[in-house]
């Protein structure tokens, strides 16, 4: 899969993607534009895969993922906090609905597809129960205390932490992404290295030129694919508009567009039959996505005094929890079938279709 060179697709679309992002910043909002963003995000999205994949055979695993996941969630982040920071008011609640659809998709729509392909293929995949057991262990009280908790600590404010409430939330935030990429990289690694397979076939380290080279272009691709989707936000919100739907769906097209990397990086892995990896990509991302962006535009919103909205509606809390509950049963014997693909699969339809239809 990797060769001695780049392929010409792998830096053409990078550099194509910064060419339609300049004349944004020149012409400003044309459609023609938002057309083109459209078409190049997709083939940067590629290169971005192909170029982690690149890294992570050289680090190998967990570190390969771990790049990939921290390097898409620290530029979703800022994404989400230039949006708020040009408007406060409008997108009060575009941080919860990001991190909320972020975690939808990756447990239900990117497990549940990983699951299926991959039983699908070959018929029952093996993983580390250990690894997901403790990233599941982690995601648990992440996701209940800056999603469902903020519901309750204050009732006077609605959806949302007090300052001193949020400082604290953003803490443990960190406090628990950190003492996880600790187990995983440091302490129990093994826990979360692939199950080894008699078909899986093995290529040899890519060399250290090729390796700068993809380090360079993936940071370039992610950037872009970043850019693109801002670009691309206007007409989202204007289709949305027309169409009546509820806002939250902007939070939902805005996480899937940011995690399209690592959604086709992780049904790669499951094709070829290494589903840790493809755990390791999806669950990383879940719990980066929380522990790195509320913290973040936590400390934005206190130091703008701007309105931060967190706790999830009644529907959406429900749909977290049978999340939470169902991704602890798939994970919990180490070996998965196409059943738990379909299941996760079918709460994901649950989800885009009250999302639309409330």
């Amino acid at each position: 899969m990797i060769a001695t060179r780049l392929p010409w697709w792998t830096w053409g679309w990078p550099a194509l993607a910064c060419v339609i992002l300049l004349m944004a910043a020149i012409l400003g909002d044309v459609r023609l534009i938002a057309l083109l963003a459209g078409v190049v995000l997709l083939g940067t999205v590629f290169a971005a895969v192909y170029h982690a994949e690149v890294i992570a055979s050289r680090v190998g695993e967990p570190f390969g993922t771990l790049v990939l996941a921290l390097a898409v969630t620290v530029i979703e982040t800022a994404l989400i906090v230039s949006v708020m920071i040009a408007a406060p008011a409008e997108k009060a609640g575009l941080a919860r609905d990001t991190v909320y659809a972020a975690v939808m998709i990756v447990c239900n729509g990117i497990v549940g597809s990983c699951l299926l392909l991959g039983g699908t293929r070959h018929h029952e995949q093996g993983f580390q129960v250990q690894g997901a057991s403790a990233a599941l262990a982690v995601l648990t009280p992440l996701t209940i205390l800056t999603l469902i908790l903020p519901n309750f600590a204050a009732s006077e404010l609605g959806p949302q932490y007090s300052p001193p409430q949020l400082v604290f939330a953003g803490l443990v935030s960190l406090v628990l992404y950190g003492s996880f990429v600790f187990v995983q990289t440091v302490r129990h690694r093994d826990y979360f290295l692939p199950v080894q397979t008699d078909d899986e076939e093995v290529h040899p380290p890519p060399s250290d030129t090729i390796v700068i080279l993809s380090s360079g272009l993936l940071l370039v691709s992610l950037f872009a694919v970043v850019g693109l989707a801002k670009i691309l936000t206007p007409t989202l919100e204007f289709g949305i508009d027309f169409l009546g739907v509820p806002k939250a769906v902007v939070g939902i097209v805005i996480a899937a567009l940011v995690l399209l990397p690592e959604c086709l990086a992780a049904l790669r892995a499951a094709r070829n039959n290494r589903l840790q990896t493809s755990l390791n990509l999806a669950l990383g991302s879940a719990l980066a996505t929380i522990g790195l962006t509320i913290p973040a535009v936590g400390a934005v919103s206190i130091a703008l005094r701007q309105p931060l909205e967190l706790g999830l509606g009644t529907i959406d809390q429900v749909l977290l929890a049978l999340t939470l509950l169902l991704s602890a049963i798939t994970l919990s014997t180490g070996r998965t079938t196409v059943l738990q693909g379909t299941v996760h699969l079918v709460i994901f339809a649950v989800f885009l279709f009250f999302a639309v239809v409330p």
